[in-house]
């Protein structure tokens, strides 16, 4: 059975900076001859690790909203420099906007079931190029 996981985002305030950011992590690593892999450094290990991997996804909440997700495709635990245990969490390149699903703020990462999971964004849908005034007044009236 599929199970995600749910992070906090920090300090990106959309998609684009996330992406930017991301992107300039593999040229970098490219640059240095180092295989191009992205991955995101936890200190806890998932225990659902196996469920994680068959289809699971890092969804990604920036300002109290997942926005996106990007599939796991890999975890592996390593003592860092300072001798303390770490986890990789291994993502794919791809990063999929999702449709938008509130959240308050959380440390770490949660499990995140895959009946809970907001559905992708359709190719051709507006639902992440809308300004965020407009969408929270269009959601107030009902209208979204």
């Amino acid at each position: 059975m599929t199970v995600h996981l749910i992070k906090l985002c920090v300090g990106a305030d959309d998609i684009a900076d996330l992406a930017g950011w991301q992107a300039e992590r593999l040229a970098e690593m490219k640059r240095r001859g180092e295989p191009q892999v992205l991955a995101h450094v936890t200190r806890m290990t998932p225990k659902r690790a196996d469920e994680l991997l068959d289809g699971g996804s890092l969804y990604w909440v920036m300002k109290g909203v997942i926005r996106c997700r990007q599939r796991l495709i890999g975890i592996e635990q390593f003592t860092d420099g300072e001798g303390i245990g770490r986890c990789r969490l291994i993502l794919d390149h791809e990063i999929v906007p999702t449709r938008r699903q509130e959240r308050r703020p959380f440390q770490g990462w949660r499990y995140l079931d895959a009946k809970d999971a907001p559905a992708d964004v359709k190719r051709g849908e507006a639902d992440d190029e809308m300004p965020e005034e407009m969408r929270r007044e269009l959601e107030e009236l009902g209208l979204l």
